[in-house]
């Protein structure tokens, strides 16, 4: 279970979420939708553990255990994994020896025993063929040359092979054209399973008609403001934000 419980997080000075609270359980898929500023992706970037944010109130649970003291190795170890809206380019970091590295180094913290290279090659060409990842993508540097839809694909190729516990999706369908949403939504829901909890966080409906949450929530003015079932997306898509804006 991840449980956030009365979060407060600053950033030079700024407050940015104001007693956020949330639940999500094991095998649930939940969305966060709210209007730009409401503190979605901050609130992504606190729970993977990005430094430079101050959590001044509250605590953030994985399966019971606090992970605020947790660097952010330590965190994806633990079973966490964040999809970026604006995945990085790496030049001169080869896709297979980072997909390697990352493998080996949960494997390692798992206590697992590390994957052997055919066995490696094995379980990334399959992976790879089920999101629609061109073999020649896996030869280049990482995410470098690569269009927005190639970055996402690429970022749930990571997820699938790292099979995290809880996967927190920061506005995933960004940049993506209709086939590249398909691809990606269909790579996330290959994962959906009674182990594994996801945050989607989104502005659109079109993404979740595709990957289709179990809970919806409203964020504005940075905390939860309203919970619902698939149906408040729609109310959403069709009102806007205003009226929860105003009430935050």
């Amino acid at each position: 279970m991840l449980e956030i419980k009365n979060l407060h997080v600053e950033i030079d000075g700024k407050k940015i979420l104001n007693g956020l609270t949330l639940t999500i359980n094991p095998g649930e898929v939940a969305a966060i939708m709210g209007p730009n500023g409401s503190g979605k992706s901050t609130l992504s970037y606190v729970i993977a553990g990005k430094e430079d944010y101050e959590v001044t109130e509250g605590d953030i649970l994985l399966n019971g255990e606090s992970i605020l003291e947790m660097e952010a190795n330590e965190r994806a170890a633990a079973g966490l994994f964040l999809a970026f809206q604006y995945p990085l380019e790496i030049p001169g970091v080869a896709t297979m020896t980072f997909l390697k590295a990352a493998m080996n180094a949960q494997a390692k913290a798992r206590g697992e025993a590390e994957l052997s290279p055919g066995d490696f090659m094995r379980k990334v060409r399959a992976a790879a063929d089920r999101l629609g990842i061109n073999p020649d993508m896996l030869k280049r540097p990482l995410n470098v040359g690569f269009s927005g839809g190639e970055k996402k694909r690429m970022e749930i190729l990571q997820m699938t092979l790292l099979d995290p516990a809880y996967c927190i999706l920061d506005e995933t369908d960004s940049g993506l054209d209709i086939d590249a949403l398909r691809i990606v939504a269909e790579g996330v829901n290959a994962l959906r399973g009674a182990g594994r909890g996801m945050l989607v966080i989104t502005h659109y409906q079109r993404l979740l008609d595709h990957i289709v949450p179990d809970k919806v929530h409203v964020m504005a003015k940075g905390r939860i403001v309203k919970s619902g079932g698939p149906e408040l997306a729609l109310e959403l898509e069709k009102d806007g934000y205003a009226n929860y804006v105003e009430a935050a």
